[in-house]
């Protein structure tokens, strides 16, 4: 029976039922715009009210293009009704099973994980786990946009340095930390995001056995069958990467997106703002090429180090020091590059003096001749970097 607090909703039909409840397809009446609306029993337990609360929660903090939008929430007679966006692309696991044996586009798999990763990421970022990602969870607009779905398993981490306990997810994406009863972060997340690449990249789960037992020692293994050889090495090694038993061995979002050998095929199928937010945070810690020019004009204009007869020592021209750390796109890395390759200091003495110890630097300098800053590698080079 349909109750009075969502009057201002007709229904179409029921698209889903489960363990939760059922989800279905409304029409709102004065803008005619479709909606799913999950309908959830309640509980009378308050622990487990709190968490069938959780999830619309959650999903009202989750402002991203690639996660399905809350449009509001309501309460009445023991039942929870969560409305957000509908995606009439249908999920992810549906598309999957259309092809048959035909396998997706390179571009069309390269577009989808960008997209999941994109929103993954954003969840992360506010420290919560999603916990249950797979491909039925992660659904398509009607222009073929991802969207991340269903909450209501994910937690909140008290800090990103904090790790969940409790078994949750759908058996076939499950970490092997998980399995193995270990506390876990966001690399399970990864690992999920893993097994749904590997499905796009092969129409089939990556970890297949006839039994349970069996099903868990191939995922504690690792052992998955080979991608076919037609794919791009980047995504081979990515998946790889992504199914390593150990999860710090295994990339953040974070690192996929701005540093991993795939991430260059990734930006080009997201949106350009998230590709320049992406791109910006790829570059934190290196060497800007022009901001790289700047110092090495303003090197030129006036040596960093002054000496100062009238008091008979060498002092260091603390404005010219402010001024070259303002052009530096790196602070502190930056200037260690440029300390090294200006004044002949090794890498390692330079890391053991704070900038607000630079003074120290002085006496090793100026028994160095400043080279030519051609010679320096300032120009020449066309991206120093450290890494460490």
């Amino acid at each position: 029976m349909w109750r009075r607090s969502m009057e201002k909703y007709s229904l179409v039909k029921v698209i889903g039922e489960g363990s939760f409840g059922r989800a279905v397809l409304v029409r709102c009446k004065s803008s005619q715009e479709k909606y799913v609306v999950k309908e959830i029993q309640l509980p009378k337990n308050q622990s487990k009210l709190e968490n069938s609360r959780r999830e619309a929660i959650l999903l009202s903090r989750m402002k991203h293009p690639n996660i399905v939008a809350f449009r509001e929430a309501c309460e009445a007679d023991e039942l929870l009704w969560i409305v957000m966006e509908y995606c009439s692309g249908g999920d992810l696991l549906q598309r999957i099973k259309q092809q048959k044996s035909n396998q997706f586009s390179v571009d069309n798999i390269l577009k989808w994980f960008a997209e999941m990763c994109a929103g993954a990421k954003h969840i992360h970022d506010q420290r919560v786990l999603h916990r249950d990602l797979k491909s039925k969870n992660i659904f398509l607009t009607d222009n073929g946009t991802v969207k991340l779905g269903d909450f209501g398993s994910a937690c909140i981490l008290n800090s990103s340095k904090a790790y969940a306990h409790a078994y949750v997810g759908t058996p076939y994406y499950v970490a092997p930390e998980i399995w193995d009863n270990k506390p876990y972060n966001n690399k399970s997340d990864v690992w999920s995001l893993g097994c749904v690449l590997y499905e796009l990249c092969t129409l089939r789960h990556p970890f297949q056995a006839s039994s349970w037992k069996s099903l868990i020692l191939k995922v504690c293994r690792g052992a998955y069958p080979p991608l076919p050889s037609h794919l791009p090495y980047e995504l081979q090694y990515l998946v790889k990467q992504m199914f390593k038993t150990n999860p710090k061995d295994r990339p953040s979002l974070h690192t996929i997106l701005t540093s991993h050998r795939v991430s260059k095929l990734l930006r080009t199928h997201l949106p350009s703002q998230a590709s320049e937010r992406e791109e910006q945070a790829r570059h934190t810690g290196r060497w800007n090429r022009e901001e790289g020019k700047n110092v090495a004009r303003l090197l030129g204009e006036k040596s960093l180090i002054k000496t100062s007869t009238s008091e008979g020592g060498v002092k260091a021209n603390n404005v010219m020091l402010k001024k070259m750390i303002y052009c530096c796109a790196a602070g502190r890395v930056t200037l260690l590059t440029l300390f090294s390759k200006l004044y002949g200091l090794s890498s390692k003495y330079v890391l053991n003096n704070p900038l607000n110890q630079v003074w120290t630097y002085q006496k090793a300098a100026s028994k160095a001749e400043t080279p030519p800053l051609e010679s320096s590698g300032l120009l020449s080079h066309q991206t120093p970097c450290c890494r460490c």
